[in-house]
Order: structure tokens, then C-alpha cells, then sequence
């Protein structure tokens, strides 16, 4: 293989060339034989990746809803695309097939591309199916539907036509996207860099780098029961889940925990998500020396660790026997997979950052329903049927019942989550919601209990909640011992400094986190949501 400076010579060339048409592109008043964007990805990966990689980011591999082609009079769908500037939809039904609910076809008209050279891609959807096209032509193109699924796909199709999806960065943008989410779930030290640099790109996280020892020394004998646990994982699996996590609730851990104290004053962690024997995420209660010893030699994930002690006042409210109850009544029931997505969406427009919408949720449903039909149950089927009031509806099911009731996709999934729905697994409960329901059973919400969920909590509600210790001669000894930034809260592993935002700051009140948007970069919820 070529040395690296010998490639980029071959091409330099070409690259100043490139940036000539480029800068010409902009000042001509006609159209470019070509634009630099379009062809960068067919040149050799050390020379086009650099420049792909300062131009779009990871929201590009998300399509943006551009509308529904429908079959009603005098119904065009019109939009601008990335490529073609110029673009109408229509459906029109036919029975081509000869089969009991007919089929049809999407007419799609692209004109007026920016350059000879780029291609828009399209995804194409209704509760029943996802399919996709790319176009390079300024040409009427069609999609064929040969024969509707059902008379529920006929008649939601009818009511509310084919969806259109576009890929808003057009190639080059969604390679470049693929290039930024694929090292964010390897073990890898480029993992580790990109989930860091994910972050302070699309939150503003600053990654600032404590002075060593990174692992603090710790006297259990200061945690007491109750005391709350963040954790944040930057690389692998979990690293790349909860980065994404973060992108779209503005949390900034993406796992917790708590601590308990048996009648011989043990000190246990309970959690949610702890994988067992069997590979499974489960709910567990481990002893704290188990648990802290894996954290410090097992986990690959490179997690960063902080202790939030419960203020004094609050502490004193701590039913350490009912939140042991609760604890073991959730010990080994499965990770709360089924409200997951529920604690972050709370809002028909309000959770998604661009161009995610809850139209791309359904679609991405859709595909993934048909790829995994028992995951997709276990993720989302049963959770839509409770805030429904049905039973056993497949997703195209509830999405057609939505429809007939005049409502929509966005509002159903906003449906607050209710901590007493039970599950065919039992009672769901994620890492954050298994920690606020035992504070729940513990007493520390006092007479709001009753109209509190914790199923809408992120991790961002839990941390912020003011329930933790405000007197930093009160932490203990320990404590951020060695950094020169003292926290107000007990840092005790982790080589950059964790930030809480918002942390210890919000009085709990009836119904709260319920209807709270989350959009970034800064996060802002409205007053009482």
C-alpha cells in the first residue's frame, strides 16, 4: 500500500480542482456539470473521509417526513429535495393484480437537480410495509404496490396515503453519517474518541480531564441506603446505546443504580440492566464490594461513576424495609425494555431532534417489527395496546385503530406511561425507573406518590430532582478526592469530569415530567410539563 502523503499527492490535483467547482458552483448561474459533495465518495477513503467528515453528522442516516402522497382530487405532494429542488407525488389505485383489494401506484416527479451528478434517496411507507428507491434522472419515476396487504392497508392508505421519506443528506451525507454512528458501538479507542466527540458536537459536553488517580478510594461505611448512582459508558455496546440515549433525552449519564443497606448493614446495589449468566439484562441486587469490583476490572465500557448522596432530610424519609420489598419483588425480572422509549417521548413534536419525527418512529417500527416481530412486541406492541385500551393489535393494527379515531401516532406515544400497568413479563421497570419506584415505595415523594410516574423519568428528571445532598462539608471524606474541581457530587471513577446539568434543582410536584419537550442542544423544558 502507498504511504499516506504519497496518496494524497496522487490527488491533490484533483482535490484543488474539485474546490475550484466547488466555489464556481456557488458565483454560476448555471447548472454544474457537478458539485464536489456529489463525487467525494467515489475517491480513495484517505483522501474523502477528512472533508466527508466535517460536512454533515449522524441525524443525516435519519430520513426527514416530507409529506403523504394521496389518490384525493387536486392532492399533489410537492417538496424540495436534497438533489431534485423540484418534486411532486400522487397515488392512483388499480386492481392490476385481480385480487380482492386491488393495488397501486406512486408517481413520483423529480426535476430541477442542483448538479449532473447527485441522487436523492427515498423511503417509502404505510403501517404494512417499508420500501425504498434513489432516483438520478429528472423523470416521472413509480413505485408499484401490486396488492394491498388487507382491507385495513387499503383503507388507511385510502384515508392517508403512502408516507414519504427523504434521506435530507442525500449519498454523501448518509455515508458520512454511517461513518460517524458505526465506531460509536466499538470496543475500540476510536469507539471511545467517537462517542466523546458525538457528544461535544451535538451536546456540548466538555470531557474535561481530571488529574490522576481517575478510581477513588472508597469507604463504603459513607454510603448509605438510598444513595443514588449515575454511571456513564463511553465506548462498546452500551457506550453507543447510551450516547444516543443522551443525544435525545439531554442526560448526561446513561445508567443508574442504588444503593441499599440489609439489617446487618451490608451494603447491596440494585440496578436494571445488569447482564446475567444467560446474557440477559436483568434486575439484580449485588453486593456492593461484587458490583464495584466489576465496575473497576470488567466492565469494558469504560464507565464514569458518581455517588449522589441523598440529602439528610430526605434520607430521613427512607424506608430502607419497603424499598428492600420492592427491590426483591423486581430481582430478576427483565430490563424494562417495554417503556423505554415512553420516559424519553412525552410530546407529539417536542422529544425528536431533527429530522426524527413520529412518523420516522413508526416507520422504523415498521421495518423493525418485520425483521423482529418478537423484539418489536417486546419493545413497543404492548405498551401502544395499553395506552389504547386493546389487546394483542399487531403495530399496523394499533396505527389503522389510531386512524379510525381521529387521532394520531405522535399523540399515542406522548400517552404518559402508568407505573401500574403490568406487562406479560411482569411490571417493566428501565435502570432510572426502577431506582424512582423504589423511592416511591420508600416514601420519598411523600402524599405526591399517587401522581407521580417514575416510568417518565430519564435519567435527566432523576439527577435534577432536589433530593441530594447541598452541603458539599457533608459529603464524604473521600469525596472528588484529588481533583482540583470539587463537585456537588461524589465523582469516583472516571478519567474526564462528569457534569450534571440542572443537578439538584427541581421540586418534585403532581404529574411532573409528563409533558416535558427535550430538544437539543439545551434541553429546555417548560415550566409545570
Amino acid at each position: 500500500m502507498k504511504p499516506l502523503s504519497k496518496i494524497i499527492k496522487t490527488h491533490h490535483v484533483l482535490l484543488i480542482f474539485l474546490a475550484i467547482f466547488a466555489i464556481s458552483a456557488k458565483v454560476q448561474a448555471f447548472k454544474a456539470p457537478f458539485r464536489a459533495k456529489d463525487i467525494l465518495p467515489l475517491l480513495p477513503r484517505q483522501v474523502s473521509w477528512p472533508i466527508m467528515k466535517t460536512l454533515n453528522n449522524a441525524a443525516d442516516l435519519m430520513p426527514s417526513f416530507v409529506g403523504a402522497a394521496t389518490a384525493e382530487n387536486n392532492s399533489i405532494l410537492q417538496w424540495k429535495g436534497a438533489c431534485f429542488y423540484n418534486n411532486t407525488a400522487w397515488l392512483e389505485f388499480h386492481n392490476n393484480s385481480g385480487t380482492e383489494f386491488g393495488g397501486g401506484t406512486l408517481h413520483i416527479q423529480v426535476s430541477k437537480a442542483h448538479s449532473w451528478t447527485c441522487m436523492d434517496i427515498y423511503v417509502f411507507a404505510t403501517p404494512f410495509r417499508v420500501t425504498w428507491d434513489y432516483y438520478i434522472l429528472s423523470r416521472e419515476h413509480t413505485i408499484e404496490f401490486k396488492e394491498w396487504e388487507s382491507e385495513a392497508e387499503l383503507e388507511y392508505v385510502k384515508n392517508r396515503g403512502v408516507s414519504v421519506f427523504l434521506m435530507q443528506a442525500g449519498m454523501l451525507g448518509t455515508l458520512q453519517a454511517l461513518w460517524e454512528v458505526f465506531p460509536l458501538f466499538t470496543n475500540t479507542g476510536w469507539g471511545e474518541n467517537s462517542n466523546i466527540a458525538f457528544l461535544k458536537k451535538h451536546m456540548g459536553a466538555s470531557f474535561e480531564e481530571r488529574p490522576q488517580p481517575w478510581v477513588t478510594n472508597i469507604t463504603a461505611d459513607q454510603i448509605h441506603s438510598g444513595d443514588f448512582i449515575a454511571l456513564s459508558k463511553i465506548r462498546g455496546r452500551w457506550g453507543g446505546f447510551e450516547t444516543l440515549e443522551k443525544w435525545v433525552t439531554g442526560a448526561y449519564a446513561g445508567h443508574t443504580a442504588a444503593c441499599l443497606r440489609d439489617d446487618k448493614g451490608n451494603l447491596w446495589v440494585a440496578e436494571s440492566g445488569h447482564e446475567n449468566e444467560e446474557g440477559e439484562d436483568v434486575i439484580a441486587i449485588l453486593p456492593w464490594d461484587e458490583w464495584w469490583e466489576f465496575e473497576l476490572t470488567k466492565d469494558d465500557s469504560n464507565p464514569h461513576i458518581a455517588l449522589l448522596p441523598l440529602h439528610p432530610d430526605i434520607r430521613a424519609k427512607f424506608n430502607e424495609t419497603a424499598a428492600w420489598e420492592y427491590a426483591k419483588s423486581m430481582e430478576g425480572k427483565p430490563y424494562g425494555y417495554h417503556n423505554l422509549i415512553f420516559s424519553w417521548i412525552d410530546t407529539i413534536d417536542g422529544n425528536y431532534p431533527e429530522p426524527l419525527d413520529a412518523h420516522l418512529v413508526a416507520s422504523v417500527m415498521t421495518v423493525w417489527t418485520q425483521m423482529q416481530p418478537a423484539y418489536a412486541g417486546n419493545m413497543w406492541n404492548e405498551a401502544l395496546n395499553k395506552r389504547l385500551g386493546t389487546q394483542n393489535f399487531s403495530l399496523s393494527q394499533v396505527l389503522v385503530e389510531v386512524e379510525k379515531r381521529g387521532s394520531s401516532f405522535g399523540a399515542l406515544l406522548a400517552a404518559p406511561e402508568q407505573d401500574n400497568w403490568v406487562y406479560a413479563d411482569g411490571k417493566s421497570a428501565s435502570c432510572v425507573v426502577f431506582v424512582f419506584e423504589m423511592y416511591k415505595e420508600a416514601g420519598l415523594f411523600g402524599k405526591l406518590a399517587s401522581s407521580i410516574q417514575a416510568s417518565e423519568f430519564t435519567i435527566k428528571d432523576a439527577y435534577s430532582l432536589k433530593f441530594f445532598e447541598n452541603n458539599a462539608s457533608r459529603l464524604p471524606v473521600w469525596c472528588n478526592d484529588g481533583d482540583t474541581v470539587k463537585l456537588p457530587f461524589c465523582q469516583i471513577k472516571g478519567k474526564y469530569r462528569m457534569e450534571l446539568p440542572g443537578y439538584n434543582t427541581m421540586d418534585p410536584y403532581p404529574r411532573m415530567n409528563e409533558r416535558c419537550p427535550s430538544l437539543p442542544p439545551k434541553y429546555s423544558r417548560t415550566a409545570g410539563c
